[in-house]
């Protein structure tokens, strides 16, 4: 396993396809290979239909040609990140980064403290946007399951199973799988019922986006994404 993987990373770049089997490059992504990636005719990629399949291609003078079989990765535990939208491009770098650590779905969370605006044409730009970089780290990371951007959602509707961090909340993630960030500020103290389950980022106070790395960080660790669990110290 690690001998492919070492491959995947090797190979020029991962695109999406809408068929594995029969893998065709869009015409965005095959300008991308042969005019920024410099591809030449023989080098290897790797191709997903973000739906967890995956094989290597070959570019070909028109375009690519499968060279391996379709490989299936195994489904990984669904985690669920709600993120306020931050100032500047700051949130996008926090969906970045929740994409390598293998997080399911991000949903924008509309908060009473959002410092930006997020109505309209802006709310539905920064949603677009947010799906695009989610697309590209995919493909960096060689993740082969989408990460899914939700339609914005107001406090108000969060499920009651999804958690909050909080700088009061409890040291122990096990078995949380949907956890809320808050925008600079943080939450209203009326916006989460007192039934609510808080989870702490640690001993200091984090800006809006490494919260968002953290609690990603958290969630795919504590639901064994990476291999390990976290758990509160056996001292405690």
């Amino acid at each position: 396993m690690l001998v492919e993987f070492r491959r995947r990373v090797d190979a020029l770049g991962q695109c999406r396809v809408d068929n594995v089997e029969v893998p065709v490059l869009s015409r965005e992504d095959d300008h991308h290979v042969r005019n920024v990636l410099r591809a030449r005719v023989g080098e290897e990629i790797v191709v997903t239909n973000g739906a967890g399949s995956w094989a290597f291609a070959r570019i070909d003078e028109r375009g690519i040609e499968r060279m391996s079989d379709v490989v299936i990765d195994p489904v990984r535990p669904e985690t669920t990140l709600y993120l306020a939208p931050l100032k500047g491009d700051r949130s996008e770098w926090a969906v970045a980064k929740a994409t390598e650590l293998g997080i399911s779905q991000i949903v924008p969370l509309i908060t009473e403290r959002l410092a930006v605006k997020f109505k309209g044409e802006v709310r539905a730009k920064v949603v677009s946007r947010w799906r695009r970089i989610a697309a590209e780290a995919a493909g960096q990371c060689r993740r082969t399951y989408d990460l899914v951007i939700a339609e914005p959602m107001a406090v108000s509707d969060v499920p009651l199973e999804v958690a909050v961090c909080d700088f009061d909340g409890e040291a122990d993630w096990t078995g949380v799988r949907s956890v809320a960030v808050g925008p600079e500020g943080g939450f209203s103290p009326s916006e989460w019922g007192p039934s609510r389950r808080r989870l702490s980022l640690g001993p200091t106070v984090l800006r809006g986006e490494t919260a968002g790395v953290v609690a990603a960080s958290f969630l795919s660790f504590s639901n064994g994404g990476w291999g390990f669990t976290i758990s509160p110290s056996a001292n405690e």
